[in-house]
């Protein structure tokens, strides 16, 4: 599903170098849970970033499917998330002023759906939700709002989803039922994921674990 090569990115700050993310080769399979571990400013997030076009490498070749994004531009990126890769942030990112069905809908509107209401509807009693669609985010529980931000990911049936983060800004209990709901929701939609995150409990949720450190992949596998 997803192949790196060599891929690093390399940051100028004035006078510094930050290499966020240092030479990675890896692949994910398609129908695989991958989990990236590891400490604030390990590169985890900035690979997140890289593998969905939100972030572009300083070296290095990124294949989706097959399909080389060496030298996308913008406008072609944007096609290949609107169709084929869904994206949870830690920060819930839904649009205040829409309410949880307006917030799952968007994705299929932009991508010009005419009538996306009963995906929509699957999608929020998926999570859990098909009782709070005319809420607004204010409305909601933290819990509640990333369970309409993966409704949203999901939407449009993507062949990857992206998970940086998730639980961050959840409780324990919450953040463990997120994850678990993010595995059973992919296994049914045949989701590849790769989910970055600095939790063991989430992590443990995958199927394969990469630890990373200092931009690089350290080993696989849980922390002892």
């Amino acid at each position: 599903m997803v192949r790196l090569e060599g891929v690093s990115r390399v940051y100028q700050r004035g006078a510094s170098t930050i290499r966020a993310v240092q030479g990675i080769s890896l692949e994910v399979a398609r129908g695989e849970f991958l989990a990236i571990m590891g400490p604030s400013g390990s590169g985890k997030s900035t690979l997140l970033n890289l593998i969905g076009g939100l972030d572009r490498p300083t070296d290095g070749d990124i294949l989706i499917e097959g399909r080389s994004t060496r030298g996308l531009t913008e406008a072609e990126w944007t096609t290949l998330r609107r169709e084929r890769i869904g994206v949870v942030f830690q920060f819930f990112n839904l649009l205040p002023g829409l309410t949880a069905r307006e917030n799952v809908a968007l994705p299929l509107l932009l991508r010009g759906d005419a009538d996306p209401g009963a995906r929509v509807e699957d999608c929020l009693a998926a999570v859990g939700l098909a009782h709070r669609g005319e809420h607004r985010p204010s409305e909601l529980s933290g819990g509640e709002q990333q369970r309409v931000a993966l409704a949203r990911a999901l939407a449009h049936r993507p062949a990857l989803l992206l998970a940086d983060e998730p639980t961050g800004n959840l409780d324990s209990t919450v953040g463990r039922e997120i994850v678990q709901l993010i595995k059973a929701l992919a296994r049914q939609g045949g989701q590849t994921v790769v989910l970055a995150t600095h939790s063991r409990d989430a992590a443990a949720a995958a199927d394969r674990v990469l630890i990373m450190r200092d931009g690089a992949v350290q080993k696989e596998g849980l922390p002892s």
